[in-house]
């Protein structure tokens, strides 16, 4: 743990040494501020870059504080909040003569032949729509990005929980998306695509990897941006 002081301001923040050239300031949900650096980096280097990095380093912790999400357990009942590709959406469950779940005006639909209250219930139907979304959607951008690079022999998709990516891949056979991914909007499943696709060619961070991914994925850093805000950082 390092301290900035910039003015009134006081940070603490984890300082984090890598075999890279650039720094690069991340701020996670939790409030919690990470810095990483080359290993050569100096305390003066360092302090100039978090200088200049000041306002956005405000911007985020304001966010964060501001609509900083209370962990706890979904019941899955009217009133509760979901993302779905970067919009929120309220949760409205009414009894119906058959199951279905839609979205409209702002709202995730659920119409359950059980009673409202069953969250049991409404969580299976819910978890239902939000798989066949995620199949759908994932496997449209997948194939739009796959047709940017010239492979012979393409990967296959495959969707795996991961508490620390967002995506990730398998020698040259297999890639991965985090589920949670179907609640960021499509240029960021677009993004974490592409990332995966240039490692089948390249695997480190290397030079040859960026030369890639930036003629791939033009500016591709603002959407990493987003993605960092979501607290997984790539």
């Amino acid at each position: 743990m390092k301290k900035f002081v910039f003015g009134t301001f006081i940070y603490e923040y984890h300082l984090i040494k890598q075999d890279r050239k650039t720094l690069s300031l991340t701020v996670v949900p939790d409030l919690k501020i990470i810095l990483k650096c080359p290993h050569n980096a100096d305390d003066k280097r360092i302090e100039e870059f978090l200088k200049r990095k000041w306002f956005w380093l405000e911007k985020q912790l304001s966010f964060f504080k501001k609509y900083q999400r209370n962990i706890y357990q979904k019941e899955y009942i009217s009133g509760e909040g979901y993302l779905y590709l970067g919009r929120q959406y309220k949760l409205v469950v009414k009894h119906g003569k058959e199951d279905l779940v839609t979205l409209t005006k702002g709202k995730l639909m659920v119409s359950s032949t059980k009673l409202v209250s069953n969250g049991n219930y409404n969580k299976k139907l819910i978890d239902i729509w939000f798989l066949e979304k995620m199949q759908k959607i994932f496997q449209e951008r997948f194939s739009a990005m796959l047709d940017k690079f010239d492979y012979k022999n393409n990967p296959v998709l495959k969707i795996r929980e991961m508490k620390k990516r967002w995506g990730s891949f398998l020698n040259k056979d297999k890639i991965f998306l985090n589920p949670k991914l179907i609640s960021t909007p499509k240029e960021c499943i677009d993004y974490v695509i592409v990332h995966e696709l240039c490692h089948l060619k390249y695997k480190n961070h290397d030079k040859r990897f960026f030369e890639l991914f930036n003629k791939k994925f033009p500016k591709w850093e603002k959407v990493k941006d987003k993605l960092e805000i979501l607290g997984v950082g790539i």
